[in-house]
């Protein structure tokens, strides 16, 4: 089933590992076959992942973008997610979640499930603060 996108001027995303920037108007892209993609929204860069939680995200995306290293980047992604679980075990259920969708090879709906880490951790700070 092909997957359509529109990307607005300047909107970036990556293709199988490739950077592709949007340097007109409006533009229709139409992917007719299996790739690995991430819209701009869902890139999350190394010099912004500054929590444990967006860390395991980083360590996931990386597994899902480039699969020649997947599994450095899967090992490293586990050891992350065992440091997170350490401080906080009340996201079990979340890193079950994840892990179940890492198994199934279904690491796009793992990066999705892993937003939730991300909350889950925002939402412990917030009650620290």
């Amino acid at each position: 089933m092909p997957l359509k996108l529109t990307l607005g001027k300047g909107e970036k995303l990556i293709v199988n590992g490739a950077v592709v920037k949007n340097d007109g108007d409006v533009a229709s892209l139409v992917f007719e076959n299996q790739a690995h993609i991430l819209r701009q929204k869902d890139i999350l860069t190394a010099e912004d992942a500054g929590t444990p939680a967006s860390r395991v995200y980083l360590a996931l995306q990386c597994a899902y973008l480039f699969p020649d290293r997947r599994q450095a980047f899967v090992e490293e992604f586990d050891r992350l997610l065992c440091d997170y679980l350490q401080a906080a075990p009340s996201a079990e259920t979340l890193a079950a979640d994840i892990r179940r969708r890492l198994a199934a090879d279904q690491l796009y709906a793992g990066l999705k499930a892993c937003q939730k880490l991300i909350e889950h951790e925002a939402g412990i700070l917030q009650h620290a603060e």
